[in-house]
């Protein structure tokens, strides 16, 4: 249709389908990748996000392991933007029975890529959750069971982001 003025013209993608909807996500337009990492766990699932551009994770969220987990991360994924994620994979399951055993960490990955249509990677995370109590404690943090796989998330994806040269 006629604009007026251009002023949506700088939120144009490649096809119009960015400017009509309304509910179009920052991130995409200035080209940002946003990047979830999950700490993986049979019973909780720790969420942290970070940018392609500070390079730096936080942790977003704990979320249940149950039958709503996967409405809510898909909820996560659009309205944050993500664009990547990368999943803790333990090589050595009997180091912390509370997480899967990594086949069934790729398992869940490989359901997310299809499921989400996005790119997923693996980070090893074989020592995050005793490195994210310390973190906790150190911080003064109280409750600390409460943040763990959250932090333990955040190694995570501090971890791989450290790991990727840029560009």
């Amino acid at each position: 249709g006629a604009h007026s003025g251009g002023d949506k013209r700088w939120v144009r993608g490649a096809d119009e389908s960015v400017v009509v909807s309304g509910n179009c996500n920052l991130y995409l337009i200035i080209g940002m990748k946003r990047i979830l990492g999950i700490d993986y766990g049979q019973s909780k699932i720790g969420l942290a996000i970070a940018d392609s551009e500070t390079r730096i994770a936080s942790g977003y969220a704990v979320l249940d392991n149950d039958k709503n987990f996967l409405p809510k991360l898909a909820e996560i994924v659009e309205k944050e933007g993500i664009s990547k994620i990368i999943i803790g994979e333990i090589q050595y399951p009997s180091v912390a029975s509370r997480h899967l055993p990594s086949s069934e960490g790729r398992k869940f990955g490989e359901w997310l890529a299809n499921n989400l249509k996005i790119e997923v990677e693996y980070k090893n995370e074989m020592f995050t959750t005793r490195q994210a109590h310390q973190n906790l404690i150190e911080k003064g943090m109280k409750g600390i069971k409460r943040f763990d796989d959250q932090e333990a998330a955040r190694i995570i994806l501090q971890s791989w982001l450290d790991s990727k040269v840029r560009p």
